[in-house]
């Protein structure tokens, strides 16, 4: 089979395989409705979140994460072709982020990317973790992470002499950031929510108990 061939089964294999929307299903499988209709209406990790459930939450940006990866590998190991893998892990991201069983409305496709990078230049992919974490730590701000790791991606992919997955990659993180386009903007305007690293103080609980107990 030639090249032209093997990317064109691999992109359409990698695209449907990312098309499926793991945090709509767990969360329905989970009696918890649809998803699409809380919070930023995102089929993504973060949105799950939203529902309480921490558990489906790991989840989904586990099998989020499996996606590309997963496609990328069979890619490799079916064709041994660095190109068709990274074609195939790339449509997979494209996929999450446009499902065509969802009128193309899908994620954002940070944890997927995270898993076309483990797979495909694992040195990238832990640069890209700990820009990400370090942003978070600093700022407190999981898009700004987000924004910034999958940003330095494709220069960290250079600097380790990875030409072509640069490449690949850059076409990756102009999608995140047209699909972060809103939280770009809050960012700038100081209006995007943070991270919470410490559980809120019972406080409020207490003296709502206590109001109750009066009524």
């Amino acid at each position: 089979m030639n090249e032209t061939c093997a990317i064109i089964i691999s992109v359409v294999c990698g695209y449907l395989l990312g098309s499926i929307p793991f945090g709509l299903v767990l969360v329905k499988m989970a009696g918890l409705g649809d998803i699409r209709q809380i919070g930023s209406k995102n089929i993504g990790a973060t949105n799950v979140l939203r529902t309480g459930r921490k558990d489906l939450a790991l989840l989904t940006v586990l099998l989020d994460m499996s996606k590309a990866g997963v496609a990328a590998f069979i890619a490799l190991r079916v064709f041994d072709s660095e190109l068709v893998s990274l074609a195939a892990g790339t449509a997979a991201i494209f996929g999450h982020n446009f499902p065509v069983w969802l009128k193309f409305k899908g994620g954002k496709g940070v944890a997927s990317t995270f898993g076309l990078l483990a797979v495909t230049a694992f040195p990238v992919g832990l640069m890209s973790g700990a820009t990400w974490i370090l942003t978070a730590c600093v700022t407190r701000y999981s898009s700004l992470s987000a924004l910034l790791a999958m940003g330095l991606a494709p220069l960290y992919a250079l600097l380790l002499h990875r030409n072509l997955p640069a490449a690949f990659y850059l076409v990756i993180a102009v999608l995140i950031f047209i699909r972060h386009k809103d939280n770009i903007r809050r960012l700038v305007k100081g209006e995007e929510s943070k991270i919470s690293f410490h559980k809120k103080s019972d406080e409020h609980t207490e003296n709502t108990d206590t109001l109750k107990s009066k009524d």
